[in-house]
């Protein structure tokens, strides 16, 4: 006990000269602490409103649906069901504003009955949630009264009907802020849908049924005897518990890599905390030495300087803990556009003991690198500490405690990701990203021992020789700034990759409009309308519904009751059951590459074989089908066996009519269809004028205009942008905070050389100019190379990931490299002003 008190007392002694430094060592991690906490908290928060709110994400205690008709056999069942119902029928649709003339396509939700029985439909006015269901009224989405100028009393247009607008909708049950944006919603009574005139053959209309029972009954038990009624009717359903776990594992995803964005800040701090012990260490050779004189052991002086950084680290975790508290409010502020209920955050205590927990754990391990070295200093160094440097590489506990982080780290992941392979591959690829930025400092020193010539000018010569003096910081900051610089770079090229896909797919030799649900009688109509407005038809398509019977003569039933496990890649038993849009044509288009197989595009309408049929390659393999194989579709009724004769490879991502399953001309042609136009228009006036003439001529048909999914995905890809901004803000304001260590870290080491060249006769401009191209280089090279790293990231994540064409504008790194390195050398000049005003004989003075 005696022997512990007097470790602790020697470790608060020989601290009290050092603790602001001590303290700036285990800063850089404090903002990878805060992160951590920020992140816990707000993951406890979520899943406490989940529980708390998760009736109203529902609205009912039960909805059932289906996106056909409900037959004369399922009415009675499903009227049969709940204490209360409600009925939805919901669709896409063009809306048109009387006021205006604007158009746009929305998402319409013709509501009968009281839902939403948990929560209420948030509106201005406050009465119009429950109002508008009496009359010719609708409720339309914020978002979308906002872009056309409307109020409540203006009036909408919905296929043959205008209904008064009652009331803004702010928000209903389960809806987002994001949602809103991407498919704004219109509420309209059930009662006159078919006033409207949209429902129509080919309509794709969800069928959504709400229930609500008596308080105490057990939904989920009684669901659970339903469920083979439900999946034999193709029934859909969602409960409450349901719907809580769902939403709970999605938002467990996205705390979990909030939390590996966090912990890669934390990772960054320790690489500080490890370089900064380091050259701390070394400097306390001369005390251990004499402490070793005076009768302490080697473990004595590895304890006293252990129990020093433990203890600024959990000074440091708590701050950062502190810090993660507060930022906790913040983050449902931030992530409020992609949640669906109110945050109510409480202080999360255990959050609070996880984050200083795991500083003191992260304090620990980085600092256990150089402090197993402290063993090897003996007494004599005393006296040979000038002549001999001392060799902390080469001890074999290193390799344990290598080992010891790895394994924290990958157990770390693990945590998160719940899945051995992918921590492993999180671990592998941080461990790549610094391994490749310390490469490249090291080689960075060993070229500059190399190139540099006593015929350059001092100054520059000078500068280089920095970059490789005994206790220089290249390797922290390369480092340091560069994996920051990274992880920012590699977010705005794959922002760069996805919007700039859809405007290659926009490009003047592609439509960037859809006509769709037109009907076949409508079809001549609306070709000659299209062509009036002086815009070409470049693609007519039909379409028909139907849906997979037989797969090799396995029927869905038998599918359902098949057990055998599936070959890898397989999920055959999805393919029964939902309906496919089918189309037929005697060519291939531009998206389309035949893979596998040989393309038939027209055939005897008289023959009873097999029709031969094209299938998209991965929905084959989807299905568990292959060449030859054969598949009997329902297609309105009728039954039509096919053979499987060619696999095509298509371009999803590209603006057109794509499909999984295509017929040749000569069997379809009688089938119920609808219709999809294409075409190009040059400017955004002309798709309003077209858009306009379109709907008030044929109410029915819907338009996606290319123009306004642009805008939409841009919007949505900066809301996203703008949390993985604010997550990495933590790495970015960390590897600031490291670099300012770093530059601290060998304060007195620079007093020396600048007060001996000042001695030398140097003046304090000539020692700011070589500070100054010191960390300009520095700066610039870090960032070059996350930069580098980022392409290669981005360029492995369109080809492998996204499957896209590999596209970068130089704009947003190049910003990015002058404003890190621009960065770098204001924070190093701004540390080395205080060096400069040290008066020339304070180097003979200086209390080593």
């Amino acid at each position: 006990m005696t022997k512990i008190r007097w470790l602790f007392t020697m470790a608060w002694r020989d601290s009290r000269k050092n603790r602001p430094r001590l303290f700036l060592f285990i800063s850089s991690i404090i903002f990878g602490i805060a992160a951590l906490v920020a992140i816990y908290s707000f993951g406890y928060d979520l899943r406490r409103s989940i529980d708390d709110q998760a009736a109203t994400l529902v609205g009912a205690d039960l909805s059932i649906s289906t996106n056909k008709p409900v037959d004369k056999k399922t009415k009675p069942f499903l009227d049969s069901l709940g204490s209360t119902r409600s009925e939805e029928h919901s669709f896409v649709s063009m809306v048109l504003f009387p006021k205006n003339k604007g158009t746009r396509l929305v998402q319409v939700r013709a509501l009968q009955g009281g839902f939403p029985y948990y929560g209420e439909l948030e509106t201005t006015p406050a009465s119009a949630g429950l109002g508008f269901r009496s009359g010719r009224n609708a409720l339309v989405d914020n978002t979308l009264m906002l872009q056309f100028n409307a109020a409540v009393g203006d009036s909408v247009k919905l296929g043959e009907v205008t209904f008064y607008i009652a009331g803004i909708l702010n928000k209903a049950p389960g809806q987002t802020g994001m949602q809103s944006s991407v498919a704004p919603v219109v509420f309209i009574p059930l009662q006159y849908m078919e006033e409207t005139g949209l429902a129509k053959t080919g309509s794709r209309i969800e069928y959504t049924y709400y229930y609500k029972y008596a308080e105490g009954t057990d939904v989920t038990k009684m669901v659970d005897k339903l469920k083979p009624r439900l999946e034999n009717e193709d029934l859909n359903y969602e409960t409450v518990e349901s719907r809580k776990e769902n939403t709970g594992r999605f938002f467990n995803d996205l705390t979990r890599f909030l939390a590996l964005v966090g912990f890669i800040a934390l990772l960054l701090g320790c690489v500080g905390v490890a370089s900064a012990i380091n050259v701390y260490v070394r400097e306390k050779i001369s005390s251990v030495a004499i402490m070793r004189c005076l009768g302490a052991t080697a473990t004595d002086a590895f304890l006293i300087y252990l129990i020093q950084i433990v203890g600024i680290g959990l000074i440091g975790s708590v701050i950062g803990a502190a810090l993660g508290s507060f930022i906790q409010n913040v983050l449902p502020l931030v992530l409020k556009d992609f949640l669906p209920l109110t945050i109510n955050t409480v202080i999360s205590w255990r959050a609070i003991g996880q984050g200083v927990v795991l500083g003191v754990v992260i304090s620990f391990l980085f600092a256990l690198l150089p402090l197993i070295s402290i063993r090897k200093i003996s007494p004599l160094f005393t006296f040979r500490l000038s002549f001999e440097n001392v060799n902390f590489a080469g001890d074999p506990l290193r390799w344990l405690v290598y080992a010891l982080i790895v394994v924290f780290i990958v157990a770390f992941a693990y945590l998160q990701l719940d899945s051995v392979l992918g921590s492993v591959f999180f671990t592998l690829g941080i461990f790549v990203a610094f391994l490749i930025l310390t490469l490249v400092a090291k080689l960075l020193m060993y070229t500059m021992r190399i190139i540099v010539r006593s015929s350059w000018g001092y100054l520059v010569r000078q500068a280089f020789a920095n970059l490789y003096r005994p206790n220089n910081q290249t390797i922290i900051l390369i480092v340091s700034i560069g994996l920051s610089t990274m992880f920012i770079c590699t977010l705005f090229i794959v922002k760069d990759i996805l919007t700039k896909q859809l405007v290659i797919s926009g490009s003047s030799s592609q439509s960037n409009m859809v006509l769709f649900d037109i009907q076949t009688k409508q079809e001549t109509a609306v070709a000659a309308l299209t062509r009036q407005q002086g815009l070409p038809v470049m693609q007519e398509v039909p379409i028909i519904g139907g849906r997979i019977e037989e797969v090799n003569g396995k029927t869905a039933e038998q599918a359902k009751k098949d057990t055998t496990p599936p070959r890898p890649g397989e999920r055959g038993r999805r393919g029964f059951g939902g309906e496919l849009r089918l189309t037929y044509r005697d060519s291939l288009v531009s998206s389309e590459k035949i893979v596998a197989g040989k393309w038939i595009g027209v055939v005897d309408s008289g023959s009873n074989a097999p029709v031969p049929i094209s299938i998209e390659d991965r929905y084959a393999n989807n299905l568990g089908v292959k060449l030859g194989d054969h598949i009997t579709f329902n297609v309105q009724g009728t039954n039509i066996a096919t053979v499987i004769a060619s696999l095509r490879s298509v371009e999803w991502n590209r603006v057109q009519t794509n499909f999984r399953v295509i017929f040749p001309k000569g069997v379809l042609e009688q089938a119920p269809q609808f219709h999809v136009l294409l075409t190009r228009v040059p400017s955004t006036a002309a798709s309003v004028k077209f858009q306009q003439a379109v709907v008030q001529q044929f109410p029915n048909i819907s338009i996606i205009d290319l123009g306004l999914v642009l805008s939409v995905l841009d919007g949505l890809l900066d809301k996203i942008s703008y949390v993985i901004n604010f997550m990495s803000a933590f790495s970015i304001v960390t590897g600031i905070i490291v670099l300012i260590a770093s530059v601290r870290i060998s304060k007195y080491q620079r007093i020396q050389e600048s007060v001996l060249l000042r001695t030398l006769g140097a003046t304090r401009r000539q020692i700011l100019t070589i500070n100054a191209l010191e960390y300009f280089f520095l700066g610039m090279l870090s960032a070059l190379t996350g930069i580098l790293i980022a392409v290669a990231a981005g360029w492995c994540l369109s080809t492998y990931s996204f499957k896209l064409p590999f596209i970068i504008h130089l704009a947003a790194p190049g910003i990015l490299l002058a404003s890190i390195t621009s960065l770098t050398v204001i924070i190093g000049l701004l540390n080395s002003r205080g060096i400069l005003n040290r008066p020339p004989l304070e180097v003979l003075r200086r209390d080593v």
